[in-house]
């Protein structure tokens, strides 16, 4: 190995690779009808989710590692690998952000984000602190949906 032998090294690849493959293999009965069924129409985050409330142990990169290398192997079908749709928006964050500009329309947008992070909600790509663009981005989707605001949130911001 420190000599740098290419067959001694192809050896240890190989080695490792069946070390890896053998228990995957053994193991797909498990779980890959589930994946097969939920790909790529769902996220790997809701497979993944599926599978460890079966009693399975899976994070989503393990799944998606697991899944890549079994196509690698032509064990499985490439299609599992697609990217999936893109979600439907969640309009609850916009209903609640317009619930808030209606109840306390003098609020400024970082005084709606500092009450949503007092309330722990999250922004729409998860994290935890709302900027004044974000909230204001669900007030213009307020607006576009036909949210009955105060005049003072629909023309300022």
């Amino acid at each position: 190995m420190r000599e740098r032998r290419p067959d001694t090294i192809r050896r240890l690849t190989l080695s490792r690779e069946k070390r890896y493959l053998d228990p995957l293999i053994a193991s797909a009965d498990q779980w890959m009808p589930t994946v097969k069924r939920m790909r790529p129409s769902h996220t790997w985050d809701d497979v993944v989710r599926v599978l460890n409330a079966r009693g399975q142990q899976w994070t989503e990169e393990r799944l998606r590692r697991a899944v890549r290398k079994l196509v690698s192997q032509h064990m499985a079908d490439p299609m599992l690998l697609k990217r999936s749709p893109p979600r439907p928006s969640d309009d609850r964050l916009m209903t609640l952000i317009a619930g808030i500009v209606m109840t306390d329309p003098g609020l400024s947008l970082r005084d709606i984000g500092a009450q949503l992070e007092r309330m722990r909600e999250r922004t729409p790509r998860g994290g935890l602190t709302w900027s004044a663009s974000s909230v204001k981005k669900q007030l213009d989707r307020a607006k576009k949906h036909g949210l009955a605001l105060p005049p003072e949130a629909q023309g300022e911001s």
